[in-house]
């Protein structure tokens, strides 16, 4: 096999110049606003800039993290010394780590091994990239036996490594651990992942003889519907081309599965048995996630193939949709432990021993999980006759509790980062901050935070307590003189709005998703601008979305119109407002099912999270606003299949 150096990216040097830069001006700027151009020229690289806006903010609360970035811009002048002694002086906080986790990729990145040994034993949670690096520090250490065996599981488990991670790859390969099978697998693996660069870069590793044309590889990931009708007659004589095909058949299934199906069909018999069983296995998965009724059907046809953790739970709720207990029972029985194990299986499976008769083997399975505040031990309580209701209210921080929360460094620099809009790093420093805190302490950093106005971070430090709780953080229902007034004009159960937006934004009123979703009720510019103008609403700017009243009123307009399109369901609604009502309407069955079957097979990862916790949060929301105890079967229902006038329904976006 061919050994290949790892890439390396190269900047192209522009034929024309860049303009000088003119400084910003710092006169008349507020500090957070100063702080954030230092952030910015830290980013640019530019340290002249960097420390002309340093100099005047001798003081900012968040002044350490101008001194992370000095140190950090400075590793080649400043050292070991300088990145050692912030470290000591912030021992107990996220910027130690943030600090020593970047002076180990200075390390590994020149190969000062030595050195990176002596310090990584200190690092509290190291990333992909710097364990990659460790590994690579012990070849001398450890011995090039016990680093490869150590790497192997990389291999097959990290299809789209970082950078530092590919000379652990390369010595995988000239040291002849893994071979042919070993690449394709690999391979596979990428493909299922769509990393297709990473899969076209692997193919590299395979003997010369196998390795595709890189115009063949492309046009297996981009148009394998048209490759495959150019495969040559005699392709099973190439174990390139086989692989190739069925790779192709797995590309084509994500749009299409029955023609990929069919191409199967045409050609499983010129494949080896674990080709065809591999790609039975992928068909069925697609299959399983389309919910045809064919899906077990190709699981069965897939024999002995391996099957992902991804494949045999979707295995599992192929079978669950179609309501066979005794085989979802056998699928989540041979599931690996750490699936098994999880809530989710654990209902199910109990349910299938309840369906085959074996009540009191249900029970104890229900007891195991009844005990926890979420869909699945809610579930599991109902099936053991009791009502779901939240538990005795903790007594309140003391002030001296409180004073110690407000005193927290690490909470302190968590919310002074969100103040200026650096909530991802806020983020991280309150989790950091949050390690290893008590039940009071965690109740403290909760109201410390809900006192800010900072409610997502309420959220978070009260979601985390074990045996004392406030459910009065845990389900914040702020800004109630808007959200409720507005759900009451439109009929709807405020429960159910809060639980919606708590899953949307944590109640950050300028949240802002990747795919450009705003607001408290995260709104897709499209949608707020439709309902707007579905309600009247003259010379409606998309600027208006961020507007907390303005969001509200879109938000819970849609809420209404969704439920009103799909038979007043809260389950078919809530996915409707996540993934579309068109997709909600497809994802219904042929026949009746349990609201619970319907969400736990749904095929959208995201989108069936979403659901489970959207309902789940509605009914602690209910017990919260006086409706006593309830009964989240009851909410669930059951989701009846379309109706024959469906087409006639009112398009929504």
């Amino acid at each position: 096999m061919r050994r290949f150096a790892f890439i390396c990216f190269f900047a192209a040097s522009g034929a024309l110049a860049a303009p000088p830069k003119t400084p910003v001006t710092l006169e008349n700027t507020l500090p957070d606003e100063r702080l954030l151009l230092a952030r910015k020229a830290v980013q640019a690289g530019d340290r002249a800039d960097f420390e002309r806006i340093a100099r005047t903010l001798d003081g900012h609360d968040l002044s350490a993290y101008v001194e992370y970035w000095r140190i950090r811009m400075n590793f080649d002048s400043l050292g070991w010394a300088a990145a050692q002694n912030f470290i000591e002086r912030h021992k107990d906080d996220f910027l130690a780590e943030k600090m020593r986790g970047d002076w180990l990729r200075f390390l590994g990145k020149r190969g000062r091994w030595p050195e990176f040994n002596a310090e990584y034993p200190a690092l509290a949670h190291p990333e992909q990239d710097l364990r990659c690096y460790a590994l690579r520090a012990g070849w001398k250490r450890y011995g090039k036996t016990a680093t490869l065996d150590a790497a192997m599981p990389l291999w097959l488990n990290l299809v789209d490594p970082p950078e530092a991670c590919l000379p652990l790859l390369e010595s995988l390969i000239v040291a002849k651990r893994v071979q042919e099978n070993d690449v394709w697998a690999r391979i596979r693996r990428q493909f299922e992942a769509n990393k297709i660069e990473a899969a076209r870069y692997s193919m590299n590793y395979l003997p010369e003889s196998q390795t595709p044309d890189d115009k063949i590889a492309k046009a297996v990931a981009t148009k394998p519907l048209a490759w495959l009708k150019q495969l040559p007659k005699d392709f099973s004589e190439n174990r390139m081309l086989r692989e190739l095909a069925i790779l192709a058949i797995f590309r084509v299934a994500r749009s299409d599965v029955s023609a990929a199906a069919e191409h199967l069909k045409r050609i499983e018999k010129k494949l080896s048995v674990s080709e065809k069983e591999w790609a039975w296995s992928r068909m069925a998965g697609w299959a399983a996630q389309r919910h045809r009724p064919d899906a077990l059907e190709w699981f069965r046809k897939a024999g002995r193939a391996p099957l992902s953790n991804h494949l045999i739970q979707w295995k599992a709720r192929a079978a669950l949709r179609a309501q066979n207990w005794p085989l979802l029972r056998g699928i989540v029985e041979r599931m690996p432990k750490e699936l098994a194990e999880q809530r989710v299986w654990i209902y199910w499976r109990a349910r299938a021993l309840r369906a085959e008769g074996r009540g009191n083997e249900a029970n104890i399975l229900f007891e195991k999980i009844a005990g926890v505040s979420d869909f699945y031990s809610h579930l599991a309580a109902e099936e053991l006759g009791r009502v779901i209701a939240v538990p005795p209210k903790a007594s309140a921080p003391t002030n001296e509790e409180l004073a110690r929360a407000s005193s927290n460094p690490g909470l302190q620099r968590s919310l002074a980062l969100i103040r200026v809009g650096l909530r991802f790093e806020g983020v991280q420093e309150w989790n950091w901050a949050l390690r290893g805190m008590n039940d009071r302490e965690l109740l403290s950093a909760s109201e410390f935070a809900r006192s800010a106005g900072v409610f997502d971070r309420a959220i978070s430090a009260a979601d985390r307590t074990s045996t004392e709780h406030d459910y009065s953080l845990r389900y914040l229902a702020p800004f109630a003189d808007t959200i409720r007034p507005a759900a009451k004009k439109l009929s709807l159960d405020d429960a159910w709005v809060y639980g919606l937006m708590r899953q949307e934004s944590r109640f950050i009123v300028d949240a802002r998703s990747v795919a450009g979703a705003s607001g408290l009720m995260q709104l897709m510019p499209r949608t707020a601008r439709w309902v707007a103008r579905q309600i009247g609403i003259k010379d409606y700017q998309p600027s208006q979305v961020n507007d907390t009243e303005t969001n509200v009123l879109l938000g819970t307009t849609y809420m209404r119109m969704v439920l009103d399109n799909l038979d007043e369901h809260p389950v078919l609604a809530s996915a409707a407002y996540n993934a579309g009502p068109g997709r909600a309407r497809l994802w219904r069955a042929r026949q009746p099912i349990e609201g619970a079957i319907y969400a736990e097979t749904i095929p959208f990862d995201e989108t069936r999270d979403y659901v489970k916790k959207v309902m789940n949060n509605t009914v602690c929301y209910a017990i919260l606003f006086g409706a006593g105890p309830q009964s989240i079967k009851r909410r669930l229902g059951v989701i009846r299949p379309p109706a024959e006038n469906e087409a006639k329904r009112e398009y929504l976006p």
